[in-house]
C-alpha cells in the first residue's frame, strides 16, 4: 500500500502541470509586486476621469492598418498595437507592468497556469472578454491568432509557435501551450503580452499578409472612428468596451477620440504643435529642446515642458556597420572607424553638452558590463571569447578614450591609423587605401537633418586621414525600404534596453535573423558566441545567473564594434498643452501615454 502511495505520489509529481494552481500574474524572476486582489498600477491615477481628446503626431505615412504582415511592418497606422501610444485596438494574453523590470498581469487571460521548469502554460481567458462587435473571445480565437500568424505573418510573430509542441484548448476558456527543447524560460511570458490575439470570426487567413485599409475589429479599449490614408487616423472609445473594470486597465485610455496625425517632416509636427493642432510633442533632440521653445504659449504657461527621469539603462545609439559588405567584416577596420568619431568636438558644438558619451549597451545599470570586471563565473560563459578581448573591456574600463574636443586629436587619429593599418590600410597620397590602391569608402544613409549633421561630424573627422564618406539622406519610405532590405553601408539605429533584455535579442543579433528581410539585426550578425549566450540570458533561472549573462553578452557586442557608439540622455522629454495632464508617479520605465488624460473631462 505504502508503495502505491508513493508511486502515486511521483506520479503526482511528474504530471505536476496538470495540478498547478492559477495565478495573476507571473515574472520573468521572482514573483510580482503586486498581490492578487489589487486594485491598479501604482502609477496610474485610479480616480482620473475619463472624457476628451488627445491629438498625437507622428513623421511619415500608413497604407494599411494590419501592423502584423511584412509588407506593412513599417508603414501600419499607429495605435493599432502601439507600445507608445498603446495598443488601442488589438489585445495581448496579459499586459506589462511599466514598474517592475519583467512582470506580466492578467488580461484577456484572467490568470495562469505554469510549473516550475516552464515547460509548459496555460491561459485561462476571462469569461467577460468580448470583440468590440460583442462576440466572445474564445480559445479558437488564440489558436487561430498564432496559427495565421505563423502561417502569414512577419517575424517575429511568423516564430512565435517554433518553440510549441503542441497548442490546444482546455475546457471552456483555457489554452494550453506545450514546448519543445526550442523554449527558454523566457518564452512563456513572450506569448503572453508579445502577441496580439485576432478575431477568428474577421480575418481572412488568405488575404492576411497584404496591406488592407479595411477596419478591423479587434477587442481593445478603442474603435476606428475614421480613416484618411496616409494622413490621419482616429480613435473613438468603445463604451462597451470589456475590461474597462480591470485592476490592470485602471487608469488607463482616457479619452473619448485619439488622433494621429502624420507629417512630412519633423519641423512640420513641430509647427503644428506651435498651433495647437497636436497637443504632445515628444522631443528627443537637446539643442531643440532647449532652443525652441520660446513661442508665447510656452511664455504664458500654456505649454508645458516635462522632464522624465526613467530608472531605465542608456540602450545604444551609433552608426551600425553592415556585415554583409565585405569592407566591415575586418574587425581592424570596425574598431578603427568605431573610435575616429568626436564625441567630445560634437557635444559641445551641435548639442550644446547636453549629451554623456555611450560606453555600454546597458550602461547606468547592474547588467552593464561598465564599471563591472568580468568574474570567473562569467569568463566561464565567455570562454574562448575572452581571449580576444581587451583587457580594459574584461576589467569594466571605458574603452572609448575621451578627445581633445579640438575635432582634431592627434593622438586619438594615430590610434585609428595605427589600427587601419593592421587591417590592411594605409595613406597614399593623402588616401586611405588598401595593398590594391582601393580606397577605404562608404556612404552612411540617413533619415533626416538630425542624423545628417551627426554624420557630417564624423565625416568631417575621417576626412583628415583619407577616408572618404558620402551621406545620403532619403525620404521616410526609400529608409523604411532600404533598411528592411539591408541596402545600406552604415546606418544610423538605436537599440533601446530594458531591464529584461531577453528573445528580441536574437531578431537584433542573432545568426538566425541575419538574412530575415524586415529582421532588426542591422548589423548582420551571424556569431556562435553571441547565440550561446543569448541562450544563457534566455535561460538563466536566478538574478544572479541572469545579470552574468547580459554582462557577458554586453562585452561580447563592445568587442566585436559592429557600430559606433553615440551618446545618451538619461532624462525623457515631452512637451504638452496644459488641458493634457498626467499622474505624478513616474515608472520605472517612465512616462506612460496611455495613463495620461484631458483635465478639460474633470
Amino acid at each position: 500500500m505504502r508503495r502505491l502511495m508513493t508511486l502515486s505520489l511521483a506520479l503526482f509529481c511528474l504530471a505536476g502541470q496538470a495540478f498547478a494552481e492559477p495565478v495573476h500574474g507571473i515574472a520573468m524572476h521572482g514573483t510580482p509586486a503586486l498581490p492578487a486582489g489589487y486594485t491598479h498600477f501604482p502609477y496610474v491615477n485610479p480616480d482620473v476621469k475619463k472624457g476628451g481628446k488627445v491629438a498625437y503626431g507622428v513623421v511619415g505615412t500608413f497604407d494599411s492598418l494590419n501592423p502584423f504582415n511584412l509588407k506593412s511592418i513599417r508603414t501600419t497606422a499607429r495605435g493599432i498595437w502601439d507600445n507608445i501610444f498603446g495598443n488601442l485596438l488589438y489585445e495581448s494574453l496579459m499586459v506589462r507592468s511599466a514598474d517592475e523590470p519583467f512582470t506580466l498581469y492578467g488580461l484577456l487571460a484572467e490568470s495562469v497556469e505554469w510549473d516550475e521548469n516552464r515547460t509548459y502554460i496555460q491561459f485561462n481567458l476571462n469569461p467577460k472578454a468580448r470583440w468590440s462587435d460583442g462576440q466572445p473571445v474564445t480559445p479558437d480565437d488564440v489558436i487561430f491568432s498564432f496559427e495565421v500568424l505563423r502561417d502569414k505573418g512577419r517575424t517575429p510573430f511568423s516564430n512565435r509557435l517554433k518553440p510549441v509542441d503542441r497548442m490546444e484548448k482546455v475546457g471552456e476558456h483555457g489554452v494550453r501551450f506545450t514546448f519543445n527543447d526550442k523554449a527558454d524560460r523566457e518564452f512563456p511570458l513572450i506569448l503572453a503580452f508579445a502577441t496580439p490575439i485576432l478575431p477568428r470570426h474577421a480575418i481572412d487567413p488568405a488575404t492576411f499578409d497584404q496591406s488592407t485599409l479595411q477596419v478591423p475589429i479587434g477587442s481593445g479599449p478603442y474603435r476606428i472612428k475614421s480613416v484618411s490614408p496616409g494622413q490621419k487616423i482616429v480613435y473613438e472609445r468603445n463604451p462597451d468596451y470589456w475590461g474597462k473594470d480591470l485592476p490592470s486597465k485602471i487608469g488607463f485610455d482616457n479619452y473619448d477620440e485619439i488622433s494621429v496625425e502624420y507629417f512630412l517632416q519633423e519641423s512640420s509636427l513641430f509647427e503644428a504643435f506651435k498651433k495647437g493642432a497636436i497637443d504632445v510633442y515628444l522631443e528627443g533632440n537637446p539643442t531643440h529642446w532647449a532652443r525652441a521653445y520660446d513661442f508665447p504659449a510656452v511664455t504664458s504657461g500654456e505649454v508645458v515642458k516635462d522632464t522624465f527621469r526613467p530608472e531605465l539603462p542608456t540602450g545604444m545609439l551609433g552608426f551600425v556597420f553592415n556585415l554583409r559588405r565585405p569592407l566591415f567584416q575586418n574587425d581592424k577596420v570596425r574598431e578603427a572607424l568605431s573610435l575616429a568619431f568626436d564625441f567630445e568636438w560634437a557635444n559641445r558644438n551641435l548639442f550644446d553638452g547636453a549629451y554623456s558619451r555611450t560606453q555600454s549597451y546597458w550602461q547606468n545599470s547592474e547588467l552593464s558590463s561598465l564599471g563591472h570586471p568580468a568574474d570567473e563565473k562569467e569568463r566561464a560563459l565567455l570562454g574562448a571569447a575572452a581571449a580576444r578581448m581587451s583587457p580594459d573591456l574584461l576589467s569594466g574600463k571605458p574603452t572609448l578614450l575621451a578627445t581633445d574636443g579640438s575635432g582634431s586629436d592627434r593622438k586619438v587619429l594615430r590610434q585609428v591609423v595605427d589600427l587601419l593599418k593592421a587591417g590592411g590600410y594605409t595613406i597614399r597620397g593623402g588616401r586611405m587605401v588598401d595593398a590594391a590602391g582601393v580606397p577605404l569608402a562608404f556612404e552612411i544613409m540617413t533619415q533626416n537633418q538630425d542624423q545628417e549633421k551627426v554624420a557630417i561630424a564624423y565625416q568631417r573627422t575621417l576626412k583628415m586621414i583619407g577616408v572618404e564618406i558620402s551621406i545620403r539622406t532619403v525620404d521616410d519610405a526609400q529608409y523604411q525600404s532600404r533598411s528592411g532590405t539591408f541596402d545600406y553601408d552604415v546606418i544610423m539605429k538605436s537599440y533601446p534596453s530594458s531591464l529584461s533584455p531577453g528573445i528580441e535579442q536574437i531578431g537584433r543579433w542573432g545568426s538566425d535573423s541575419k538574412d530575415r528581410p524586415g529582421s532588426f539585426n542591422f548589423a548582420g550578425l551571424a556569431d556562435p558566441d553571441v547565440d550561446r549566450v543569448i541562450s544563457a540570458m534566455l535561460n538563466a533561472r536566478s538574478s544572479d545567473d541572469f545579470t552574468t549573462a547580459v554582462r557577458a553578452y554586453d562585452r561580447l557586442l563592445l568587442s566585436g564594434h559592429y557600430l559606433v557608439p553615440l551618446y545618451h540622455i538619461g532624462d525623457q522629454w515631452v512637451a504638452r498643452w496644459k488641458q493634457i495632464a498626467h499622474p505624478q508617479a513616474v515608472p520605472l520605465y517612465g512616462y506612460q501615454l496611455p495613463t495620461w488624460w484631458d483635465q478639460r473631462a474633470q
